[in-house]
Order: structure tokens, then sequence, then C-alpha cells
């Protein structure tokens, strides 16, 4: 972990980037006052898994029926 100054990390952002990439965790100062960390966002992915609301959810077999509610709407 090191700690840069706002100037700094702005004219060496990229190269911070990658070095937050790498592992590494960087600090970034206002006034030799730290300020923000910049780390690197994990790749964790989850895989998703097919099935999982079976049985869960139920179609009723009326649900394509008109509803008495709108009969005043249906032709």
């Amino acid at each position: 972990m090191h700690q840069v100054n706002i100037h700094e990390a702005k004219t060496h952002l990229s190269k911070l980037i990658q070095e937050a990439i790498a592992g590494e965790e960087i600090i970034i100062a206002k006034g030799n006052q730290p300020v923000v960390k910049l780390v690197a966002l994990s790749n964790q992915q989850h895989q998703r898994q097919l099935g999982t609301a079976k049985g869960k959810i139920v179609m009723v077999d009326s649900f394509d029926e008109p509803m008495d509610d709108f009969s005043a709407y249906m032709p």
C-alpha cells in the first residue's frame, strides 16, 4: 500500500489502476490527509443456477379468462 497526492494520481492514473489490478492498495491523499483508497473490484461473477424457482410460481388454468371487473370494456 502506498500513498499518492491527487495531482500525482491524475498524472499517473493508468499506472495506478494497473497496480490496483495487481493487488496493490493505493491511497489518494489531499494535503497529506488520506481521502480515497483505490482497489480493484473482485471479479467474482456468480454462476446462474437454472430451476431455482421451480414450484414457487403457479399459473392457474383460468389465467387467460377475461376478468369480471373488465366486462364493461369487452366488445
